[in-house]
C-alpha cells in the first residue's frame, strides 16, 4: 500500500504536470527529443527531465527526496504516474479538460516577431494569444527551435482584477530517437487501486 506521505505528492505532481504539458502546443511536432523542463504557475514551480515523441512523453521529477515518473501515452489515451521507491503506479484516462491552467484546453495563435538568442541557441520568437475553451485569454511570447520545439513560453492573463501567469522553459534540448522502454511501465510495479477516482476528482481534492 502506498504510504500516506506519498498521496499528497502524487496528487499534486500529477495534476501540476498535466497542467504544464507542452504537448498541446507541439501536437504537430514530428521530432523526438529530451530536455530539462521548468514549469512555473501562480501556485508553484516544477522541475523535471522530459523525453518526447509525437505520441509519447515521459517526465522524471524529484520532490523532497522522493522520485516520481509520469508517462503520458497519447497513443493509448492514458497516463501512468509511477512511484519507483514504492513500486506502485496510478493510471488515469486522458480526456478533454476544462481546467484553466491546462494547456490542452487552449487554442494558441502565433504572430512571428523575429529571431532571438535563447540559452545560446537562435530561436524563432512569436507573440501569442492563448484562448481557453471558456473564452478567457492569455497573452505573451513563445520561443521555438528550428525543429519546431517549444523552448520557452511566457504568458499572463488579467481577469477580474487578478493576474495569472504561466511560464515554461526547456533547456539542454537534445534532438534524437528516444529509447522505446522509457515509455513503458517498469517491471515490478503494481497498480494502485484508485477506487474509481479520476484526474478531475484528484484536482477537486486540491481545491483547483
Amino acid at each position: 500500500m502506498v504510504t500516506r506521505m506519498w498521496m499528497p505528492l502524487v496528487i499534486a505532481g500529477t495534476a501540476f504536470l498535466l497542467a504544464g504539458t507542452a504537448a498541446a502546443v507541439e501536437e504537430k511536432l514530428n521530432v523526438e527529443y529530451s530536455a530539462d523542463q521548468v514549469v512555473e504557475a501562480e501556485d508553484g514551480a516544477m522541475k523535471s527531465r522530459m523525453y518526447y515523441t509525437p505520441t509519447k512523453e515521459r517526465r522524471e521529477m524529484n520532490q523532497g527526496g522522493q522520485s516520481m515518473v509520469m508517462i503520458m501515452r497519447h497513443d493509448k489515451k492514458v497516463t501512468w504516474t509511477v512511484m519507483p521507491e514504492e513500486k506502485m503506479y496510478m493510471e488515469a484516462a486522458m480526456k478533454p479538460s476544462t481546467d484553466k491552467t491546462d494547456m490542452s484546453a487552449y487554442k494558441i495563435e502565433q504572430t512571428p516577431v523575429g529571431q532571438e538568442m535563447l540559452n545560446g541557441v537562435n530561436m524563432s520568437k512569436s507573440k501569442i494569444i492563448m484562448t481557453h475553451s471558456s473564452g478567457s485569454k492569455m497573452g505573451g511570447f513563445m520561443w521555438m527551435t528550428k525543429e519546431g520545439i517549444m523552448a520557452k513560453i511566457d504568458a499572463i492573463a488579467v481577469e477580474k482584477g487578478s493576474k495569472d501567469r504561466f511560464k515554461m522553459e526547456q533547456t539542454n534540448i537534445k534532438v534524437g530517437k528516444q529509447p522505446a522502454d522509457l515509455f513503458e511501465l517498469p517491471r515490478g510495479v503494481e497498480k494502485m487501486d484508485m477506487g474509481g477516482m479520476d484526474m478531475d476528482m484528484m484536482k477537486g481534492m486540491m481545491g483547483r
